[in-house]
């Protein structure tokens, strides 16, 4: 198994020293640069360039600029799909999106992580668990999205949220570590 088979398939693999995971980001990564670059108003460049970035997209989205990635092809975004300023998603594995996500400023979802232990965590070695997200959710600002966490439909997550766990479908949740507080 490959560095990028390992890497998909959720086991720990050498992303600092993979030429092919090398070469794969920093494509990415120039066109993150070359669509942050891009005037707000030409809205039409910034979704060819979106396109090309996104693994999938559905026919109405739009994403603020700033935005960055590791890969752009695990992600994944349904229709009607918004994401405020600065939006991060570090997508090791894959980040899928449901239909009428709403993502307020300054939010990061992040499917990598890294060995407790510091031997291996000192040899660059890393996991990365997917992420997803239903449908018809809102994610308030600085809301950070953990390894491995899926976000049920009709969920609300509150500003400021740290979200390490599952969240259920219908709820509104918030904190840090993220929590239930109410049933929708």
């Amino acid at each position: 198994m490959d560095e990028k088979e390992k890497m998909l398939a959720g086991e720990l693999y050498d992303a600092n020293y993979n030429e092919d995971l090398i070469k794969e980001r920093f494509l990415v990564k120039d066109k993150c640069y070359d669509y942050n670059q891009i005037r707000p108003s030409n809205y039409d460049e910034r979704q060819k360039i979106m396109k090309e970035i996104l693994g999938k997209t559905g026919k109405v989205f739009n994403i603020e600029q700033p935005f960055m990635c590791d890969y752009g092809y695990n992600i994944e975004i349904g229709e009607n799909f918004y994401a405020n300023h600065n939006l991060i998603i570090l997508d090791c594995n894959k980040v899928k999106f449901g239909n009428n996500v709403f993502i307020a400023p300054n939010c990061s979802f992040y499917t990598a992580g890294h060995p407790l232990d510091a031997e291996r965590r000192n040899k660059g070695l890393e996991y990365a668990k997917p992420i997803k997200v239903g449908n018809n959710v809102w994610i308030g600002g600085n809301v950070c999205v953990l390894p491995g966490v899926t976000i049920g439909d009709n969920v609300v997550i509150g500003a400021g949220s740290i979200v390490t766990k599952d969240i259920p479908s219908n709820v509104v949740a918030v904190g840090n570590p993220c929590k239930i507080i109410k049933e929708l």
